[in-house]
């Protein structure tokens, strides 16, 4: 895959991110450079290789996946200007 001036001006655009020509220019140098290097890592064969966490080898630290109200309900509308059972109460808006 092969980067253009106008594809690099767009995404430049996109993100809105201010580019003179000259950076436009350099830019997509780059760009090409960085594709041309993923292309590589897709040659890698890598089945059978299984998915890292580090470069060390080491247990992930779980909690377990229990479902809870947080009980901190009480304290999240504490400030509200106007709450009922826990929920805010907000002013009806018809237009």
């Amino acid at each position: 895959m092969s980067v253009d001036l106008a594809t690099v001006k767009r995404v430049a655009r996109l993100a809105r991110i201010a580019v003179s020509e000259d950076e436009a220019n350099r830019m997509t140098g780059e760009l090409n450079g960085i594709l041309g290097f993923v292309e590589q890592l897709s040659e890698v064969n890598v089945e059978g290789v299984e998915p890292m966490t580090s470069v060390t080898p080491m247990v992930m630290r779980k909690r377990d996946d229990v479902v809870s109200d947080g009980s901190k309900a009480d304290d999240i509308v504490a400030n509200a200007p106007a709450s009922d059972r826990n929920f805010f109460q907000v002013p009806k808006v018809v237009e």
